[in-house]
């Protein structure tokens, strides 16, 4: 039977056009959609069991993102020569997917659910990670699986002052603003994204640029549905007793809501007061209840929920005491580890971050091979996340997908401040931020701790960079609305907004914001944005206290460089046959030695932990690449002799003439006895070949003229050696 196949158009202000198709792959599973723009193209699937698992009481949704390598007509790399675990670029883009779509379910569904989203044909100026919310939304819609989508996606760039959706890569790597961000067509849900320290009002401009583009993608999304003409299905994945929920909010909400009203500032025992009141009520059960514990546990958690910020909006204090603009007490350190190139401690309130900071060379670089982009990054940011900061007993299976996305938004905010140009930084540099203690905002710890550590390191940021997290509770019903700096973890947890903002004293580096409710206009954002302004000043202040510039210095032990630049003829002579000159250099000296051909010619980079080595290795390579020059004076050796004079190596691989002339004031008649091979000679370069290159020395003029010496006339003839 041939496939019913159903189309809708999108057309972009420039022109360009996305299209999403359904009917025609994939039909067995409850959704799926082919969405394309230019030759990218992403299958984007859905499927959702019927029933919930028993005693399940959340969403268990899984979003996988995967770039087939085919799709860019490339094989993968590897012994298995075949897709493995996800890169962390997929990761991110899972990430970047998930958060968008995860609120819009209802919140009483909960039956296993999973989107898969494949790279099936890769076009390099239509970038994927764009469209696959937008591919995501689009197979839900067309799916029977309850959805309060749609939902989408765009890329906004900021370029020579004007605002571009989903640009080419070109043109992102010249943008100074670039924003993932997700909608629906009435509410921004989720941005993330860089920037080059630009101001607050420009990033709302982009945000509603964006947001003018999703609302179109939306509305098609729409329409595909109503063409497709599924209706969702019906399902029942929650029981409840009213009753009982009645009795609890009667019987705990006042008691929950003057626990929180203490004000207790430790986490533990803000939880100790607030369970304390759980334990009362179950204590006051007796032995033959019939009490349902799971709907007093669910029900327990809408109470707390409630009172908390209930708390907050009465009396303008947050449930630790703070005022909703004051940041938690800080302290920081630098230098505390003895060995690392750098290293810093952030705490800020509960939450610290120990950040180290290591200097290595091109070798070291990450080499980055997907589907879309191969080539290598200079810099990393590597982010952990032990069980022991939060009091728990977690197993240590490597970064999961949370430490892969905090750790890229802590790399962001950095990025913009490190030098990239070689000549300023010729380091590859690895930042580790280890989270020791957390209780909210361990990301913006690791912004800080990582800013600190890169200062101590010594390299030569263009400006200290803080972060911190805005949270936001609000009453739909009453309007009123709170909007706090650096967040608690219950203020994340219980709140309606978590976003981070990153930057220096000029502007935004970095953000990342997930919006949990409908209608959060642009007057709130706005006043958030500068609240969190207001908060980073305060924190780079703090930090200040501790370091204000980075040292004029690198660490002891840390790997010195010098740098040179040699002409593109000389780079075959200091690498050698198969290496061999520069690996004995290399051996010799105890350095690194990294030649990478540019433009110009070749840059040289020396590495090397004491001065000696350094010296020695850079001599030995000046030696080797230096271009002779008339009127410089060399020790050579004598490589061969010949009736008209002798052959000197006066430098690695290059040799001169010595005319028999040349050696003595006085005229010698032949070469017997003058000199022998392998003798050290002290002559002077008096003139080269401009067409054959050809070298002449003098060893004469460096001696003392014989007195009353004169110049004899030679005959005016040809001779068989000239």
């Amino acid at each position: 039977m041939l496939p019913n196949v159903i189309n809708k158009t999108i057309t972009l202000a420039d022109g360009r056009t996305i299209t999403i198709e359904t009917g025609k792959l994939a039909k067995q599973a409850d959704g799926s959609v082919v969405v394309r723009m230019g030759d990218t193209m992403l299958l984007a699937t859905v499927v959702s069991k019927k029933e919930a698992m028993e005693g399940v009481d959340f969403l268990p949704l899984s979003v996988d993102y995967q770039e087939k390598f085919a799709s860019a007509g490339r094989i993968p790399g590897g012994f298995l020569k075949r897709e493995g675990r996800l890169s962390d670029y997929e990761v991110l883009v899972c990430r970047l997917v998930d958060r968008a779509i995860r609120p819009l379910f209802p919140s009483d569904y909960h039956a296993d659910t999973q989107i898969f989203i494949q790279l099936i044909s890769a076009e390099p100026d239509a970038q994927p990670d764009a469209l696959a919310a937008l591919a995501a939304s689009s197979a839900l819609a067309v799916s029977d699986i309850p959805f309060d989508g749609p939902i989408s996606e765009v890329r906004v760039i900021r370029l020579d002052g004007e605002f571009l959706i989903n640009p080419t890569p070109e043109q992102i790597e010249n943008a100074d603003l670039e924003l993932i961000v997700a909608a629906t067509e009435e509410n921004i849900l989720m941005v993330e994204g860089e920037m080059k320290e630009v101001p607050e009002q420009v990033m709302l401009e982009a945000l509603k640029t964006a947001h003018d583009a999703i609302k179109i993608q939306c509305r098609a999304q729409k329409e595909l549905a109503e063409a497709v003409g599924v209706e969702k299905r019906e399902y029942c994945h929650e029981t409840d007793d009213e009753q009982l929920k009645e009795e609890l909010f009667e019987k705990l909400y006042d008691k929950v809501y003057a626990a929180f009203s203490q004000h207790i500032v430790k986490k533990s025992e803000r939880k100790e007061a607030v369970y304390a009141v759980k334990a009362e009520y179950l204590d006051s059960l007796p032995e033959d209840h019939e009490v349902d514990l799971d709907l007093v546990d669910k029900y327990f958690s809408k109470i707390e929920k409630q009172a908390a910020r209930n708390s907050v909006l009465d009396s303008g204090i947050r449930i630790d005491g703070r005022q909703p603009n004051e940041i938690r007490p800080i302290w920081s350190e630098v230098d505390y580890l003895p060995t690392p190139h750098g290293s810093a401690i952030f705490t800020r309130g509960e939450t610290q971050s120990l950040c180290t900071v290591t200097l290595g060379t091109k070798l070291d670089e990450q080499m980055i091979d997907t589907a879309m982009k191969t080539g290598s990054s200079r810099l990393m940011l590597h982010y952990n996340f032990p069980g022991f900061s939060t009091g728990e007993v977690k197993p240590n299976r490597g970064p999961g997908r949370r430490e892969v996305g905090h750790g890229n938004l802590a790399l962001r905010a950095l990025k913009a401040v490190v030098p990239a140009e070689q000549e300023e930084n010729p380091y590859t540099i690895r930042i580790v931020s280890d989270i020791l203690e957390s209780n909210g905002s361990s990301s913006m710890a690791t912004v800080c701790g990582g800013c600190l550590a890169l200062m101590d390191a010594g390299i030569p940021v263009k400006a200290p960079v803080s972060g911190i997290a805005m949270g936001m509770i609000s009453d739909s019903e009453t309007g009123r609305y709170a909007v706090l700096s650096d967040i608690l973890g219950d203020e994340d947890h219980l709140g309606d907004m978590d976003f981070k903002v990153t930057g220096t004293t000029k502007g935004i580096t970095a953000c990342q914001m997930d919006i949990k409710i409908d209608g959060l206009s642009y007057e709130v954002l706005e006043k958030a944005l500068m609240q969190a302004k207001e908060g980073r000043e305060h924190i780079l202040g703090e930090m200040a206290k501790t370091i204000e510039q980075p040292r004029e210095d690198y660490k002891q032990n840390a790997p010195r460089v010098s740098t040179m630049t040699i002409e593109r003829d000389m780079i075959g002579a200091l690498i050698g046959p198969g290496g061999k000159v520069v690996q004995e250099i290399q051996k010799e000296t105890e350095t690194t030695i990294v030649i990478e051909e540019v433009e110009k010619g070749g840059v040289v980079n020396i590495f090397a932990t004491n001065k000696d080595s350094m010296d020695r290795a850079v001599n030995w390579v000046k030696s080797i690449v230096a271009v002779p020059e008339i009127g410089e004076v060399y020790v050579g050796k004598v490589k061969s002799i010949m009736p008209f004079g002798a052959f000197v190596e006066f430098m690695p691989n290059k040799d001169g003439l010595l005319h028999i002339s040349e050696i003595k004031w006085e005229r010698l008649e032949n070469m017997e006895g003058v000199l022998e091979v392998g003798e050290e000679v002290t002559v002077k370069l008096v003139d080269i070949d401009q067409k054959t290159g050809k070298v002449k020395l003098s060893r004469k003029v460096l001696l003392p003229k014989p007195e009353g010496y004169k110049e004899r006339e030679r005959p005016n003839r040809r001779r068989k050696d000239s």
